[in-house]
């Protein structure tokens, strides 16, 4: 038999799909996904519904609803101050997934070289190398989360086309700051480089901070592809709803890619995006404020415990040290124990980097029900205090 693809072929199941087995088999917490346990707005649901039904349910237009891609459009000069022509610079696609693979297929071809920074969302190496080109790692490392911008800048080869910047970045729950933010758009001048920017967790950033896009950085119109995802703003992953705004000269080739791939996303749930967009500023500050009340409750819980929990800027995720709890063990072990003696389950970080991976660091997810994340909190204490939890089998 003639070879099949050499990326896909034999890539390993995911660390979120190989941890949820084990949490299933052994009827643990899943705190290793990220998503929460609680549908989104029920205004939002219900347009949904109401357009299922009346309809039309046919083709939608290629690069999105016009009321959807004016939404997103305006919501860019709500929040941001960015001036954007939804007819020419906005693409609706099938989540933000779909629209890293358009980006990179329409933006980088063999011979090209992606700068992208660990610890990594799992799709973006596939995706980099898929695309033809060859993938360059950076790194930020815990727990101070730094960006080493002297480190960037020497990464840059005359083969460098892109870089694949995730802010507020997952695993980390890292904000960059806004002189990493300048740093990088300056480069990105400096060496003609274009930034595909993953900005899902946009609206879920705490303790008062406000999201900036690199887009908004000088020199970055041009040269900027913002990604954004209704599922991580409104609570409903499953929807897969992603939105791209950038210049015509690049929305172009990437939604020609999108033509390809998908070609367009259940006008149902445009619709339903479209609206949710214009909710007043109250819900989003509620959003973040709900997801912070988490992060603080579980965090609170784990520090009780002993587990040495790092600052979490944004996001759904919180990262511990877990070395004080189970010394000796590097961290897939850690999650593996965990998941079968405590019945909780988290990730290790060092499945979101490559080589020489920092090997202490689990990640556990806070987008969940208080009342799960204190079973959390209480089947961790139980287990450290030696107790074995009835509900773990095996």
């Amino acid at each position: 038999m003639k070879s099949t693809n050499s990326v896909f072929t034999g890539l390993p199941t995911t660390v979120f799909e190989a941890m949820s087995r084990l949490a299933m088999e052994h009827g643990a917490i899943n705190l290793g996904q990220g998503f929460p346990d609680v549908d989104g707005p029920e205004d939002v649901r219900a347009q949904a519904a109401s357009a299922l039904m009346t309809g039309p349910n046919q083709y939608p237009p290629m690069l999105g609803l016009p009321e959807l891609r004016q939404a997103v459009a305006d919501s860019n000069k709500r929040f941001y101050d960015l001036d954007i022509d939804w007819q020419r610079e906005v693409l609706v696609t099938s989540g933000a997934t779909e629209a890293l693979a358009d980006c990179l297929m329409a933006l980088v071809e063999p011979g090209d070289e992606v700068i992208l920074i660990e610890p990594l969302y799992d799709c973006y190496l596939p995706l980099v190398k898929r695309a033809g080109a060859t993938p360059v790692r950076l790194r930020v490392t815990p727990p101070e989360w730094k960006f080493d911008l002297d480190a960037f800048e020497a990464a840059i080869t005359p083969a460098t086309k892109a870089i694949l910047i995730n802010n507020p970045m997952n695993p980390a729950a890292k904000v960059f700051s806004e002189e990493e933010l300048a740093g990088i758009a300056k480069l990105c001048v400096a060496y003609d480089l274009y930034a595909i920017c993953d900005e899902v967790y946009e609206h879920i950033i705490f303790d008062g901070a406000k999201h900036r896009p690199l887009m908004a950085f000088d020199g970055m119109r041009e040269r900027a592809v913002r990604i954004g995802s209704a599922g991580k703003t409104f609570s409903l992953t499953g929807w897969k709803v992603g939105y791209i705004t950038a210049t015509p000269a690049l929305l172009d080739p990437i939604a020609k890619a999108h033509q390809f791939v998908t070609f367009t996303t259940a006008p149902n749930l445009q619709k339903a995006v479209a609206y949710g967009l214009t909710k007043g500023d109250a819900y989003y500050e509620e959003l973040a404020g709900e997801l912070q009340a988490k992060r603080d409750r579980l965090a609170d819980g784990l520090a009780r415990l002993g587990f040495a929990v790092l600052p979490c800027e944004g996001t759904y995720f919180v990262t511990c040290d877990a070395s004080g709890i189970l010394p000796g063990l590097d961290d897939v072990e850690m999650c593996r124990r965990l998941t079968v003696e405590a019945g909780v389950t988290a990730v290790p970080v060092s499945a979101f980097y490559g080589d020489d991976a920092p090997s202490c660091f689990i990640r556990f997810c806070f987008c969940k029900r208080d009342e799960v994340l204190d079973e959390a909190v209480a089947r961790l204490g139980r287990w450290i205090r030696g107790e074995v939890p009835d509900v773990v089998a095996g």
